[in-house]
């Protein structure tokens, strides 16, 4: 693929605002959900996300994109003889593309208040309808478009909430949202 230094990487500008849950603070967090992303889009589990899977991706999740275009963006994180992007070539990826789009990452961020925040931009996307609540449905959606098998069967999606829902009110208020999400930052640290 041709020779693109990553740091010349330019983003085109949008109309919508990238949002802030691209890079968020919490470094074991986005790690491990840069991995689940990484997984999804190596769609044949080669360990290597081609151009061709890159466009399949985010096709599937409605952005549409010229895969000569693609090709020219990612090449240049492409180590020279592999077919695509390993998972560090990812995250470097993802790194420049956040740098691109909100500048560099401030060397002390108040974690607090932005992990809070990361959490309910995350909360809000599975919260579809915005009453404060998933429910079983918004996650079998949000499932389904993310390609993931649980989104398959409304019971492995109802094990799901249940195994989340602390009241038992058959469905994620944003506090049992958040102590899911510090449990999986712990686990994963």
């Amino acid at each position: 693929m041709g020779e693109q230094s990553p740091q010349s990487v330019q983003i085109k500008p949008t109309l919508v605002p990238p949002s802030a849950s691209f890079r968020l603070r919490s470094k074991s967090l986005n790690s491990v959900r840069l991995r689940r992303v990484f997984d999804l889009f190596d769609k044949n589990g080669d360990e290597y996300i081609t151009v061709a899977e890159m466009a399949d991706a985010l096709a599937r999740l409605g952005l549409i994109t010229d895969p000569s275009e693609l090709a020219l963006t990612i090449s240049g994180f492409i180590r020279p003889g592999a077919i695509g992007l390993d998972f560090n070539d990812f995250q470097v990826l993802h790194r420049t593309l956040g740098d691109a789009l909100f500048g560099t990452d401030p060397i002390n961020p108040s974690e607090n208040n932005s992990d809070e925040s990361d959490m309910r931009e995350a909360f809000n996307v599975f919260d579809e309808d915005g009453d404060g609540f998933i429910s079983a449905k918004e996650l079998k959606t949000v499932l389904e478009k993310l390609g993931l098998a649980e989104g398959e069967s409304m019971d492995r999606v109802q094990i799901m909430i249940c195994s989340v829902d602390q009241d038992h009110d058959g469905r994620v208020d944003f506090g049992e949202f958040k102590t899911m999400m510090k449990s999986i930052d712990v686990e994963s640290s």
